[in-house]
């Protein structure tokens, strides 16, 4: 019987029986996904055979979830009694249920292969973490993990306590007079974001907003010391594009980077035995301010939407080339038309409209813009300022401001959305040929 065919059409609601059910079905979709050459070598007719064959398998994915993610979920945290971070979630739940999610040997096996290549097996952990975000209490309760301090990050803040620096490879914290300052170095890739600066910024991150001995925290791009920027500060590049092209760039990347690193940086950090919602909870926090040298590409401009305090030279500029990579901008479709308007914050997302920090426009994201070489000396004003009158009611109004325009529902309801859609997006045929097409992917050295 053929596996596309023979998928099942319901869920009987007995967890054990559809699971086995559904496993079967599954298992038969990827004995004949195997039956196929591999994808490289396929013509249109096995091409369109194989991607048949997906997407029958994920809509009997989405059957299963929509009636089974609430005990899925309740399974793989003992009723919610215990935090597991998304990155291990995905895989626990592989393991629970056999062919639900691709297990850790089915990502690694395509680890090494350009994105064009892979099967996509990763939009799987999309619909799962959809549908877990998608229900409120499991979506909450998600959040609420992704938000606790990383595992390494008490080891880190110990280090950081230590030796007054912290140099994580990818990104450093510094001390800084009043403040802990967050340093993107990645500097080959212009300080842009990839797979080795997931974990140190959100490390990072955890330690300015954990350190006793400031009052707020900064994020600055590093010196790039050689190229087009040789000496110059860069703020952030956006997403290493040619990682991406080259497949190393792992779908749960973008949902640990912004349920983590970014969203941290705009609630600050959870406590485990309360709910990290501003009217009952206690969340550790710190006033975040940007100070942008050169540009905010991508990534970096969404970062400024997450920041309290925003300063700029005025010679950077911010762009959201969305379009262009064929990717949904991480969070910026919920917070950028909040600074812009809706006409303005489409414009740029949807026709990569630039915006000058030094422009009426720019003026909406960047509080201050100055001239390049007085970013320092405002970075220090600023700081005195905003720490001028005590932390402890600028804190309150950072919780009473987010709870007016972002309470963690609505952002618990936004992420599931970008689960699925940014999941989709990843494995796009599109985003291999705007790679290629805007940013000559295929020859650049990875």
């Amino acid at each position: 019987m053929d596996a596309v065919e023979s998928a099942p059409v319901a869920a009987n609601g007995d967890f054990a029986a559809d699971a086995a059910k559904f496993t079967a079905y599954w298992r038969a979709a990827n004995q004949a996904l195997g039956r196929l050459p591999a994808k490289p070598q396929r013509d249109a007719a096995a091409t369109d055979a194989a991607e048949a064959i997906k997407k029958a398998a994920r809509e009997a994915r989405f059957v299963f979830l929509r009636r089974h993610a609430r005990e899925l979920y309740g399974r793989l945290t003992d009723g919610r009694r215990k935090f597991v971070r998304i990155e291990r979630l995905v895989y626990d739940a592989a393991d629970l249920v056999a062919g639900l999610a691709p297990t850790r040997a089915e990502v690694a096996a395509e680890s090494g292969l350009r994105q064009a290549d892979k099967e996509g097996f990763e939009i799987d952990q999309g619909i799962l973490c959809n549908q877990f975000l998608a229900e409120p209490e499991c979506g909450v309760h998600l959040c609420h993990a992704m938000l606790l301090p990383h595992e390494e990050s008490q080891d880190a803040l110990a280090k950081f306590l230590r030796d007054g620096r912290l140099d994580l490879g990818t990104a450093k914290v510094e001390r800084q007079g009043k403040a802990a300052v967050l340093l993107l170095s990645n500097p080959r890739f212009l300080n842009s974001e990839d797979l080795s600066t997931l974990s140190p910024t959100e490390i990072g991150a955890d330690v300015c907003t954990l350190d006793p001995r400031s009052q707020v925290a900064v994020l600055r791009g590093d010196v790039v010391p050689a190229g087009k920027y040789a000496g110059r500060r860069v703020f952030n590049s956006g997403i290493n594009l040619t990682h991406l092209y080259h497949g190393r760039i792992p779908f749960l990347w973008f949902l640990v980077r912004d349920m983590g690193f970014v969203n941290k940086m705009t609630r600050g950090l959870a406590r485990p035995d309360v709910a990290p919602d501003e009217v009952s909870g206690d969340s550790i926090e710190k006033l975040w301010i940007s100070a942008v040298d050169t540009f905010a590409i991508g990534g970096g401009c969404q970062i400024l939407l997450a920041t309290d305090f925003n300063i700029a030279a005025r010679d950077a500029y911010m762009t959201l080339p969305a379009r262009k990579e064929g990717i949904i901008p991480a969070m910026a479709n919920l917070r950028l038309s909040r600074f812009l308007g809706d006409r303005l914050a489409r414009q740029a997302i949807m026709y990569e409209r630039r915006f000058e920090c030094d422009s009426a426009e720019g003026r909406l994201i960047c509080d201050e813009v100055v001239d390049p070489d007085a970013v320092d000396g405002t970075i220090d004003r600023v700081i005195d300022r905003l720490t001028g009158s005590g932390i402890v009611g600028a804190i309150g109004n950072r919780r009473a401001l987010r709870l007016a325009v972002e309470p963690l529902d609505k952002f618990r309801r936004y992420a599931a959305l970008y689960a699925r859609e940014q999941a989709y997006c990843h494995f796009s045929p599109a985003l291999i040929s705007n790679l290629e097409h805007y940013w000559n992917a295929a020859s650049r050295r990875a």
